[in-house]
């Protein structure tokens, strides 16, 4: 789909996800001097690179936008990010799917708006080569199956006129308009209170280290204190509400864990090489301390609560939910039924854990176990080596004499054969 034939069909007004970078400075100035209206929306999800939001309006007129409007989403991001921490949805080489979360998040808040102006294309910069143009368009078809999707960087025109990201810059800069300098422009940064992905630019090449990446959302774990930082999390239902007996709001949430898991390096400029949606490798530098101590701090508090069936349900389901999130489906059918099959396990979810932070690292530090803290808790002392707890060492017996039959039987008749 080009931008002429939607302008044919009589489409004189787009609306478009933008964030007052590259590609947004880019393809609102290309559009406008198209003769497209176009109508930016940015959406407010505490992105942790950007000090005031509301200068990307200011960016997006000076590039052409004849409106623009900025729209608070922060506490509906918040709320999917916590069923993201609740199924620890993490991709390939720990990265916790925080572009991912967000994508969603803004299609929703967009779509809202442009059906209050009765605005029926929507555009989006993500290229056609990654994983956002699935994620911006499968959402916006499950949404509101009406509204055309533009996604200028699968318009030949556009392509033509822009090869690259190197183009785009070049561009920005004979046409006056706001974007970061060269020097400052060496990689792609998309960001929200939850996460932040760096990709692109140098970070293409492989055969140089990532150490030329600033972090945004904290330290380097090599720049942490050397000295260990202790907190306690307390979770009511599979919610965390309180950080060292203080309460917080979910939004408030996040960004308390930010702070404090981003000044240990938690979460902290990881690497991975992963295969994106459409079968192609790209590399990515992630930033996600706040839900990495939160996760973290939920995963011990799982291993007091799950038994081992619960345990094998629970990592299949945040399977599901991880490759879902990431292809774009977070809204469909099969992640709302994965997502409601834990409501079960998430009331279980009650108790204090408390965690030390180390460069990098959350270790378990302490946790009550008793009725009253920690309800649903399955730790007792049967597992103890001293003579206590419920369990009788003779009552293995029998136990070992089962499993040891169908042992037996396979060491009769096929171990031999099997050329180990």
């Amino acid at each position: 789909m080009n931008w002429k034939d939607l302008q044919k069909s009589g489409s004189s007004v787009f609306a478009g996800a933008l964030s007052g970078g590259l590609d947004s400075c880019t393809i609102t100035h290309w559009l406008a001097d198209k003769g497209i209206k176009v109508h930016a929306f940015t959406v407010d999800i505490g992105q942790p690179d950007e000090e005031d939001i509301n200068s990307i309006a200011e960016r997006m007129k000076g590039c052409g936008a004849y409106k623009v409007d900025i729209l608070d989403a922060k506490d509906i991001l918040a709320q999917s990010a916590l069923k993201l921490l609740q199924s620890q949805a993490r991709y390939e080489g720990g990265y916790w799917n925080t572009t991912g979360i967000a994508r969603p998040v803004i299609v929703s808040t967009i779509l809202n708006a442009m059906a209050e102006s009765k605005i029926k294309v929507f555009f989006h910069g993500a290229t056609g080569r990654g994983n956002d143009q699935v994620r911006f368009e499968l959402a916006a078809n499950m949404l509101d199956p009406s509204v055309s999707v533009y996604a200028p960087w699968r318009d030949p025109e556009f392509l033509e006129s822009f090869p690259g990201r190197q183009s785009m810059i070049d561009y920005c800069e004979s046409n006056g308009l706001p974007i970061k300098t060269r020097s400052e422009s060496r990689y792609s940064t998309d960001a929200n209170f939850v996460g932040l992905s760096h990709e692109a630019g140098d970070l293409e090449d492989v055969s140089i280290p990532s150490d030329f990446v600033t972090p945004v959302m904290g330290v380097t774990p090599e720049d942490a204190p050397i000295t260990a930082e202790t907190v306690s999390i307390e979770w009511a239902q599979g919610i965390p509400i309180k950080i060292d007996s203080k309460p917080l709001n979910l939004t408030e949430m996040f960004v308390e864990c930010n702070k404090i898991g981003g000044r240990n390096g938690i979460g902290i400029n990881t690497h991975a090489v992963e295969n994106r949606f459409v079968g192609i490798k790209s590399r990515g530098i992630y930033e996600a301390p706040g839900i990495e101590v939160l996760g973290q701090s939920l995963e011990y508090l799982l291993q007091f609560i799950l038994d081992r069936r619960a345990r094998e349900f629970y990592e299949q389901v945040s399977a599901v939910v991880s490759r879902q999130l990431y292809q774009g489906y977070w809204l469909d059918l099969a992640t709302t039924a994965a997502l409601s099959s834990l409501d079960p396990i998430m009331r279980l979810v009650n108790g204090t854990i408390k965690v030390s932070l180390y460069k990098g690292n959350v270790l378990f530090d302490s946790a009550a176990t008793g009725a009253s803290e920690m309800p649903h808790s399955l730790y007792t002392d049967d597992s103890s080596m001293e003579a206590i707890g419920n369990y009788d060492h003779l009552d293995a017996e029998g136990l070992l004499k089962i499993y040891g039959l169908s042992a037996k039987n396979f060491g009769n008749s096929q171990y031999k054969s099997t050329g180990r």
